[in-house]
C-alpha cells in the first residue's frame, strides 16, 4: 500500500509541473517523515550524497561533454559526408544515411537526444531540401538516434549498471549484436518508403569521393577504435573511456581539424553541466526512494508476492516488458531507471535471469517510451528541428518503432541475440 501511496503522490506532482528529480525527493522525505519521524531528517543529506557520487556515474558527463565537442569540431560533418558517398547511391539513401550517421555518433556521446540534436540539425535540413517530407525525416532521426543507443556507450545502460549493481562493459558488449540488427532493419524500412513514395537517389556512387571522404573523416573514425578498443580489451575502465572521448575529441577538434575554438568549446562545457545536474539530481533523490523502499522490504515483497504466481523467467519478462513500455510513456529513460530497477532486481535475481540480459530489455523498453507521447523526449526534440507536427511524424515514426519493438521481442525471448558475444568473450 505504501508503493501505491508513494506513486500516486508521485505522479499527482508531476501532473502539475513539479520536475521529477524534486518530485521523487518530496515524496519520499514525506513518506519517511510520516513512518520515522523527524529524526530521520539529517539522513537524507547523507544518503541523497552517497547515492549521487558512485564513481560510474563519472561517465556521463564526460560522455555528454564528448559529444558536444564532436558536433561543434566538425566531426559530425565528416561522418555525414561520409556515409552519404559510401549508400548515398541508393534511392532514399540519405535516409540511410541518417541511420548509418546515428549508429556512428551514438558510439561516442551514448545520448539519443545529443544524436537527435547534433545529427538532425544537420540531416533534417538536408533530407528536406532533397525532397523527402518533414514527418518522414523527423521520425528517421528519432528512432535511429533511440536505437543506435543500445550499441555503446549508452547513458542508460551506465544508469542502469549502477542501479542494479550490474556490469557496465558487459552491457556495452551485449548491445552490440542488437543495436546493429536493429539499424539494418530501419534501412530496410527506409528503402521501403523510398520505392513506395518514389524519395529521390542523392548521388552517383564514385570511388573517388568515397575515398576522399574516407580520409577526411579517418580522425573520427579513430574515436570509436579508442574509446571501445579500450573498454572492451580491459585497459581502461568505462569511465576512464568516457574521459578519453574527451580527450580524444578535444585533440582532434583544436589540433587536427581545427575547427573547435573557445566559445564553442565553452558552450559544450555549459551543455554538459546543464545535462548532468539534471542526471544527478535524479540519482541523488531516488536514492531517497530506494533507501526508503529498501527499508521497508518493499522489492523483496514485491518479488515474493509475483514468485506465487509465477516463476517461470520468460512469463516474469513479460510482465515486466509491460510494466517498463507502460511507464516509459510517462518517465524519462533515466528517471524510470533510478526509480524502478532497484525495486524490480529482487525478482529479476530470483528466477535467475542474467542482469545483464534484462538490462539490454530495460534499455530497449524505454527507448520505446523516447518515440511515444505524452514524454517522447526524443521524439519531440526531432520534431523541433524538423519544425514538424508531432502527431504527423508519429504516423510516419510508428514503423520504425515496430523494429525496436521487434528488436526487444528477440532480446527478450531469443538470449543469444543479446547474450552470444558477452558469452564469447567473458564466458
Amino acid at each position: 500500500m505504501t508503493i501505491f501511496w508513494m506513486f500516486l503522490g508521485l505522479f499527482a506532482l508531476i501532473a502539475i509541473n513539479v520536475p521529477i528529480a524534486v518530485a521523487l525527493a518530496v515524496v519520499a522525505v514525506i513518506a519517511m517523515l510520516i513512518t520515522q519521524g523527524m529524526d530521520i531528517l539529517p539522513n537524507v543529506a547523507l544518503v541523497m550524497f552517497d547515492g549521487a557520487t558512485k564513481f560510474p556515474l563519472l561517465a556521463i558527463p564526460l560522455f555528454i561533454f564528448a559529444g558536444a565537442i564532436m558536433n561543434t569540431s566538425g566531426i559530425s560533418r565528416r561522418l555525414i559526408a561520409f556515409a552519404s558517398a559510401l549508400i548515398g547511391f541508393v534511392r532514399g539513401g540519405l535516409a540511410m544515411v541518417n541511420i548509418a550517421a546515428s549508429m556512428f555518433f551514438a558510439e561516442m556521446s551514448g545520448s539519443a537526444v545529443a544524436d537527435v540534436a547534433a545529427l538532425g540539425s544537420i540531416l533534417i535540413p538536408a533530407m528536406k531540401k532533397k525532397g523527402y517530407p518533414g514527418p518522414f525525416a523527423a521520425a528517421v532521426t528519432s528512432s535511429s538516434a533511440t536505437i543506435a543507443v543500445i550499441i555503446p556507450p549508452s547513458i542508460p545502460m551506465i544508469l542502469y549498471a549502477v542501479m542494479a549493481d550490474s556490469s557496465v562493459v558487459k552491457l556495452f558488449v551485449a548491445g552490440i549484436i542488437p543495436g546493429i540488427l536493429g539499424g539494418l532493419l530501419m534501412m530496410v524500412i527506409s528503402y521501403w518508403f523510398a520505392v513506395k513514395n518514389n524519395y529521390p537517389v542523392e548521388e552517383v556512387f564514385q570511388w573517388e569521393k568515397l575515398w576522399r571522404t574516407f580520409k577526411d573523416a579517418s580522425w573520427a573514425f579513430l574515436l570509436p577504435v579508442i574509446i571501445l578498443g579500450g573498454i572492451f580489451g580491459g585497459i581502461v575502465t568505462a569511465t576512464e573511456g568516457a574521459g578519453l572521448a574527451v580527450v580524444a575529441s578535444l585533440f582532434i577538434g583544436f589540433v587536427i581539424y581545427k575547427e573547435l575554438d573557445w566559445s564553442h568549446l565553452r558552450s559544450a562545457v555549459i551543455e554538459g553541466g546543464v545535462s548532468t545536474a539534471v542526471v544527478m539530481l535524479l540519482v541523488a533523490s531516488s536514492a531517497l526512494v530506494g533507501n526508503y523502499l529498501t527499508e521497508l522490504q518493499v522489492p523483496q515483497r514485491l518479488a515474493q508476492k509475483i514468485m506465487t504466481f509465477t516463476s517461470n523467467p520468460y512469463a516474469v519478462l513479460a510482465l515486466l516488458n509491460v510494466f517498463f513500455l507502460i511507464i516509459g510513456c510517462f518517465l524519462h529513460s533515466a528517471a524510470a531507471i533510478i526509480l524502478v530497477v532497484p525495486i524490480v532486481m529482487p525478482l529479476v535475481n530470483a528466477v535467475g535471469i542474467d542482469p545483464v540480459h534484462f538490462g539490454l530489455v530495460v534499455t530497449l523498453n524505454l527507448g520505446i517510451g523516447q518515440q511515444t507521447p505524452p514524454v517522447a523526449s526524443v521524439l519531440i526534440t526531432a520534431c523541433s528541428v524538423a519544425k514538424a507536427d508531432i502527431w504527423e511524424v508519429s504516423k510516419v515514426n510508428i514503423f520504425y518503432i515496430g523494429v525496436i519493438f521487434l528488436v526487444l521481442m528477440l532480446v527478450t525471448y531469443v538470449p543469444v541475440v543479446p547474450m552470444s558475444l558477452v558469452r564469447l568473450f567473458y564466458g
